[in-house]
Protein backbone atom coordinates (compact mmCIF):
# COMPACT_ATOMS: atom_id res chain seq x y z
CA UNK A 1 0.00 0.00 0.00
CA UNK A 2 2.83 2.39 0.84
CA UNK A 3 4.92 1.17 -2.08
CA UNK A 4 2.93 2.97 -4.76
CA UNK A 5 3.46 6.50 -3.33
CA UNK A 6 7.16 5.76 -2.83
CA UNK A 7 7.54 4.63 -6.43
CA UNK A 8 5.71 7.75 -7.59
CA UNK A 9 7.93 9.93 -5.39
CA UNK A 10 11.07 8.30 -6.77
CA UNK A 11 9.89 8.74 -10.35
CA UNK A 12 9.08 12.39 -9.78
CA UNK A 13 12.39 12.99 -8.05
CA UNK A 14 14.22 11.82 -11.15
CA UNK A 15 12.78 14.67 -13.17
CA UNK A 16 14.47 17.94 -12.24
CA UNK A 17 12.82 21.26 -12.90
CA UNK A 18 13.78 22.86 -16.18
CA UNK A 19 14.67 26.14 -14.50
CA UNK A 20 17.46 24.55 -12.45
CA UNK A 21 18.54 22.02 -15.07
CA UNK A 22 19.70 24.76 -17.45
CA UNK A 23 21.76 26.73 -14.92
CA UNK A 24 25.13 26.14 -13.34
CA UNK A 25 25.18 24.77 -9.81
CA UNK A 26 25.85 26.97 -6.78
CA UNK A 27 29.30 25.42 -6.34
CA UNK A 28 30.13 25.95 -10.01
CA UNK A 29 29.06 29.59 -9.79
CA UNK A 30 31.17 30.15 -6.66
CA UNK A 31 34.18 28.63 -8.42
CA UNK A 32 33.55 30.85 -11.46
CA UNK A 33 33.54 33.89 -9.20
CA UNK A 34 36.67 32.58 -7.43
CA UNK A 35 35.04 32.96 -4.02
CA UNK A 36 36.70 31.66 -0.87
CA UNK A 37 36.18 31.72 2.88
CA UNK A 38 33.31 33.72 4.31
CA UNK A 39 32.32 35.15 0.92
CA UNK A 40 31.94 31.64 -0.49
CA UNK A 41 29.96 30.43 2.53
CA UNK A 42 27.64 33.43 2.33
CA UNK A 43 27.12 32.94 -1.40
CA UNK A 44 26.41 29.22 -1.03
CA UNK A 45 23.96 29.80 1.84
CA UNK A 46 21.99 32.36 -0.19
CA UNK A 47 22.13 30.21 -3.31
CA UNK A 48 20.82 27.17 -1.40
CA UNK A 49 17.96 29.22 0.11
CA UNK A 50 17.04 30.53 -3.33
CA UNK A 51 17.15 27.00 -4.77
CA UNK A 52 14.95 25.68 -1.95
CA UNK A 53 12.38 28.41 -2.58
CA UNK A 54 12.35 27.76 -6.33
CA UNK A 55 12.11 24.00 -5.86
CA UNK A 56 9.29 24.33 -3.33
CA UNK A 57 7.41 26.56 -5.76
CA UNK A 58 7.99 24.04 -8.57
CA UNK A 59 6.65 21.25 -6.36
CA UNK A 60 3.56 23.36 -5.68
CA UNK A 61 3.04 23.96 -9.38
CA UNK A 62 3.19 20.21 -9.93
CA UNK A 63 0.63 19.82 -7.10
CA UNK A 64 2.90 17.46 -5.17
CA UNK A 65 2.37 16.71 -1.51
CA UNK A 66 3.72 14.45 1.21
CA UNK A 67 6.58 12.13 0.34
CA UNK A 68 6.48 13.03 -3.35
CA UNK A 69 6.92 16.73 -2.56
CA UNK A 70 9.73 16.05 -0.09
CA UNK A 71 11.56 13.73 -2.46
CA UNK A 72 11.19 16.09 -5.41
CA UNK A 73 12.28 19.14 -3.41
CA UNK A 74 15.32 17.42 -1.87
CA UNK A 75 16.58 16.19 -5.25
CA UNK A 76 15.89 19.53 -6.89
CA UNK A 77 17.89 21.39 -4.23
CA UNK A 78 20.75 18.83 -4.38
CA UNK A 79 20.91 19.26 -8.15
CA UNK A 80 20.85 23.05 -7.91
CA UNK A 81 23.54 23.26 -5.23
CA UNK A 82 25.78 20.64 -6.80
CA UNK A 83 28.90 19.18 -5.27
CA UNK A 84 32.08 21.00 -4.49
CA UNK A 85 34.81 20.13 -6.93
CA UNK A 86 37.58 17.98 -5.51
CA UNK A 87 40.94 19.69 -5.29
CA UNK A 88 43.74 17.84 -7.06
CA UNK A 89 46.23 16.32 -4.60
Amino acid sequence: MLTRPLILAAALALTATASWADTATCHAKSAEKKLAGAAKNSFLTKCEKDAAAACTMAAGEKKLSGAAKTSFTNKCVRDAVGAEAQKPS
